[in-house]
């Protein structure tokens, strides 16, 4: 009894550590009352569900195929995720620099790779995004989707050891996809 009394302290005594551990969030809080009593208007122009599964399981599995453990994050024309698929063992950060990745080429207009370029090319460029909360660091490993000629949504891979392989898997997954893209 006294054992377990001991064990039941010594947990209760590092419970607060445990407690505030949060390794990584990768979405939004919870809405506020506020923002429940809103409207509901649907996602904006994206690729279908099912595509984008296809299309983030195959990035992943390219990324695996060279030892990456990646998320691959398929958002539509706003920024919004429609899937997000990590590997086993894929770090948790991984999701939060994906989607900056799509940030930066939705407010850019290029792909993250031409972002980072101009970055590494141009100090207020780079001081700009890191004014920016939901870019801070210009990376490679995400393009816009196009159909028709307008971008319909962001593709993004991160985890491997730099963009311009997270960019090899993305652009591998496009090339799967690429005739379903409408």
């Amino acid at each position: 009894m006294k054992k377990i009394l001991l064990a039941a302290t010594a947990l209760l005594i590092a419970a607060p550590a445990f407690a505030q551990v949060n390794p990584a969030p990768t979405i939004a809080p919870a809405p506020t009352a506020d923002e429940m009593k809103l409207p509901r208007p649907a996602r904006a122009k994206g690729i279908p569900t099912a595509l984008a599964i296809e299309a983030a399981v195959e990035a992943n599995r390219v990324c695996l195929g060279n030892t990456y453990k990646t998320t691959a994050l398929i958002a539509d024309s706003a920024g919004v995720p429609i899937v997000v698929i990590s590997n086993d063992g894929a770090a948790a950060i991984t999701q939060r620099i994906a989607m900056s990745k799509v940030q930066a080429v939705l407010k850019y207009k290029m792909t993250s790779g031409e972002v980072a370029a101009k970055a590494a090319a141009d100090p207020a460029f780079a001081a700009e995004l890191k004014a920016d909360p939901l870019i801070d660091t210009a990376r490679q490993g995400a393009v816009p989707l196009t159909a028709g000629g307008e971008v319909v949504g962001v593709f993004a891979v991160s985890g491997s050891p730099g963009g311009d392989k997270d960019e090899v898997c993305v652009r591998a997954a496009i090339a799967k996809i690429a005739d379903r893209l409408k």
